[in-house]
Parts: structure tokens; sequence; C-alpha cells
């Protein structure tokens, strides 16, 4: 059995610990091994008398709780000296052997008992553990949304005067919220690298995309890094390259290597594209937003349109799935 098994059915909320119920289930579970264990005494001879007795104090005390455990243990002893152990009911009459049967089928039955009461218990507080991180990662999201839309309007109003650049701020604020919300999904733990590339393509044409790589889940703080470079990648496609004109596309691949995250983006059948005179909030974000992680960056502006490689470390424990590849035409048309 694996374990959990008990957790998964739920036994603990259907059965309250220590209610009639939990006595009444204790109590057909002593029934079903008395029946066990008549049928097995018919079938083989110099059977353990309270052989089928153990299951039944463990199921009562895992489900049950401990009062109905150290109960089927006191009602299998019973029903197991007086119908397996000869003569019945008569301590000083029992040869020494089926005595220290007697006291061991006790004593195991309430370590037995004991036992389950522990896990009982260790699995609650587990659970309460689990319902409050969830509560507070759902609390935390909803205060970085209020903050985030605090924040918006805050630039909204700054910034009136100036649509493009309020515009743009304000983009880049939608596509952390965007990764925001898949690591919430994920209840914290991250975000996957192909959900973040969907996201930020979502608004353009799926057909013209094509997206593929294992679905690697990023820690917090690397995926929004990564989003805000997604971003900056497909607002200057939109503006300069690929996405600029309907025939323009664009593919991106990456693979995990040598505890490494390598992608390239790359864009091709669009406009014309050149190296920039200047470096600006973009280029340099772009370039030196993988420092902190121990990355890089790197843009070539080639004839056949723009193309960017990243590469960052991993940590060993990161998991993916495996490797497959995802059009973003299809993913769209399924929405």
């Amino acid at each position: 059995m694996r374990v959990g098994a008990f957790h998964d059915v739920n036994f603990r909320k259907r059965i309250p610990a220590g209610s009639v119920q939990a006595y009444v289930l204790a109590i057909f579970f002593v029934a079903v091994a008395a029946v066990l264990r008549l049928a097995i005494g018919l079938l083989v001879e110099d059977v353990v008398p309270f052989a089928t007795f153990f299951p039944a104090v463990l199921f009562a005390a895992l489900i049950c709780g401990i009062g109905p455990g150290i109960f089927a243990a006191l009602a299998g002893g019973i029903i197991g000296w007086w119908g397996f152990l000869d003569p019945p009911m008569n301590w000083f009459r029992l040869s020494l052997g089926d005595q220290i049967s007697l006291i061991a089928y006790v004593a195991t039955s309430l370590i037995i008992a004991w036992a389950g009461e522990h896990y009982r218990k260790l699995t609650k507080r587990l659970e309460d553990e689990e319902k409050f991180r969830e509560l507070a990662v759902a609390e935390l999201a909803h205060r970085l949304k209020n903050k985030v839309a605090t924040i918006q309007s805050i630039v909204t109003l700054r910034l009136r005067e100036d649509p493009q650049t309020r515009d743009e701020i304000l983009k880049c604020f939608g596509s952390l919220r965007a990764t925001d919300d898949l690591i919430v999904a994920a209840q914290g733990k991250g975000a996957r690298i192909g959900d973040i590339l969907l996201a930020e393509l979502r608004p353009y044409s799926g057909a013209r995309t094509l997206i593929e790589g294992p679905q690697l889940l990023l820690a917090p703080k690397l995926a929004l890094t990564m989003a805000l470079l997604f971003h900056e990648l497909a607002t200057n496609a939109a503006k300069y390259g690929a996405l600029s004109s309907p025939e323009g596309k664009i593919s991106v691949r990456w693979s995990r290597s040598e505890g490494e995250l390598k992608l390239e983006w790359r864009e091709s059948e669009g406009p014309p594209v050149e190296a920039p005179n200047h470096r600006g909030f973009g280029t340099r974000l772009f370039l030196r937003a993988l420092d902190q992680f121990g990355g890089n960056a790197e843009a070539v502006f080639a004839a056949t349109g723009l193309v960017c490689r990243l590469s960052v470390p991993l940590p060993e424990e990161a998991p993916a799935a495996a490797p497959s590849a995802l059009s973003t035409s299809s993913v769209f048309a399924a929405d």
C-alpha cells in the first residue's frame, strides 16, 4: 500500500475520530478479521491465532482513531482467545506458548494503534500546513495584484501626457502580471517556460510562431525576468521585426544541456534589420537581465532577421517534462 492512501480517500473527514461510526467501523474490521481467521484455520493447520487481527487494528487506528484502534485490539484479543486458543478464556490452563502469543498480540496491537494515531496526526498537520500555504499564496497573489493595479494607476496618471512611454510601461506590467498568474497557478513554485512564451505571444498570429522545447519549470524570480525578456523581444518584433510584416515568422527553441537552459529566438521573412546605433532601455535590459543568474544573452542582426540566444544555469532539481513541439496556432485554437 502506498503512503497516503488513507489521506487520498479522506476517511478522516468522513468518519470523525472516536465517534459512534468509528467504533462501528472498528467492529466491522474485527468481524472481517475473525471470519478470515476462521476460514484460514479450516484450510491450514497451526495458524497463528491472532494473525488476521493485526490488520484490523491497523485499519481501525488509521481510519477511526486511537480509541477505536485500542477497542479493535481488545476485541480481537478476546475473540482470538475465545475462538482459537485451547482452552478458551482460561489463562491458567493455557500453554506457555499461547500465553506468550496472547501477551505479544496485545503489546503489538497497542504499538500499532499508537503508530496509526501518530500517522493520523502527522497527515492532519501536513494537510493543515498545505491549506495554510495555499491560503498564504492566494493572499499574497491578491495583494500583489492590488499593488500592481495601484502602480499602473500611478503610471497612467503621471504619464498621461506621454502615452507612448505610458503604454510601454503598462504592457511590461501586463507581462509580469500574466507570469505572476502562472506562478500562482503552480502554487508559488514558478512557471513553465513554454507557458510564459505562449502568454506573451498570444496577442499575435499563432500561425506565424513556433514554440519547441521541454516544459521546464523556472523559479519565480527567473520566470519573471524571462517574461520581461520575452516581452521585449515580442514588442521589438511587432514594431520592427518579423511580426511587423504579414509574412514574418518567429521560432523559439530551447533545451536543457549540461545544467543550462539554452534558448534561441529566431525571426525570419520579416523586413531587413539593422543593429541599433545606440542602446536604449530595452537593449540594456536584454543584455544585462540574466547577469544576476550567471547567464548571458546575445543578439545577432542577421540578414534573414534577428537571432537572439539566451543561456542561464538551472538548478539540478528543476523538473522537466518530456520534450514536445507546440505551435502557438494549435494552442490558441484550443482556447
